[in-house]
């Protein structure tokens, strides 16, 4: 598929259509230091944030990435002050509510991963209600981690496979890699290509932690409020210079490496 993204616009960007990765995760951090150096609050970081969002949803629908994860709210982003976790969840509500009719004109298909039910009531309900609405959309699925931690999720699904273990459903000789990963909240998504992460930090904060094994890694100083078109580009294009071999030879077909993963 060929992009339509104006590639014209980001000189030094060469992306190739049929080398993009399939699934993109992203670690959007920084929008309380955004907010510190221009001497604004945390909370009007946070609302600048949600235009980078809308801005890497678009583009990668028109590069026709089919899966893409925001790591939206953390399990231990509860631990934040309250009146900071409010707003967020405030933030939440209203782009479910309002993004609704842009998601369906794209195509675009909303899930959920990580423990939904500590969200506050009228979350909830505006997620049930945006997922439901959005659930025959095909061009594109993008998963929003909230009250999401990669700990969490690896002891929940094992905790299910000794479930049925016990009842007899399964035997443990039965449980393997393809058996575990289908228990986690990411069940349904292939494992992510490519994991970024803004703001500078480098490390993943307990975010995907399983499926990540063969991910690749991109980390960059820009915070998230300031990642907008140019800067997904730039990553992408960081990807595809990169040789995937999954352990393997490098001259092994690529197509082999990707059904191995």
């Amino acid at each position: 598929m060929a992009t339509t993204l104006p590639l014209s616009e980001f000189p030094g960007l060469s992306l190739d259509p049929q080398r993009l990765p399939r699934h993109v995760a992203i670690v959007m951090d920084g929008n309380g230091r955004w907010a510190r150096r221009r001497g604004l609050s945390r909370t009007e970081g946070h609302r600048r944030g949600k235009d980078s969002v809308r801005a890497v949803v678009e583009a990668a629908r028109e590069l026709g990435i089919p899966y893409l994860t925001l790591f939206a709210f953390s399990n231990e982003n509860w631990q934040r002050p309250s009146g900071e976790v409010s707003f967020l969840m405030q933030l939440l509500h209203r782009f479910l509510i309002t993004e609704t009719k842009r998601l369906m004109k794209r195509d675009i298909r909303v899930v959920a991963i990580g423990d939904s039910g500590r969200l506050p009531p009228r979350v909830r309900q505006a997620l049930a209600q945006t997922m439901e609405t959005t659930r025959d959309n095909r061009a594109m699925t993008v998963a929003l981690a909230l009250s999401y931690g990669g700990r969490q999720d690896i002891v929940e699904a094992a905790r299910r496979l000794a479930r049925a273990a016990v009842a007899g459903k399964i035997i443990p000789d039965q449980i393997d890699e393809q058996a575990f990963a289908r228990e986690l909240t990411t069940g349904e998504l292939p494992d992510p290509d490519l994991l970024i992460r803004t703001s500078g930090e480098i490390r993943i904060s307990n975010f995907f932690l399983y499926q990540s094994a063969y991910a690749e890694l991109y980390f960059t100083d820009t915070l998230w409020p300031d990642f907008r078109e140019r800067e997904f580009l730039a990553a992408l294009d960081a990807y595809q210079r990169r040789d995937r071999r999954f352990g393997a030879l490098a001259n092994q077909p690529a197509e082999r490496l990707r059904a191995q993963n």
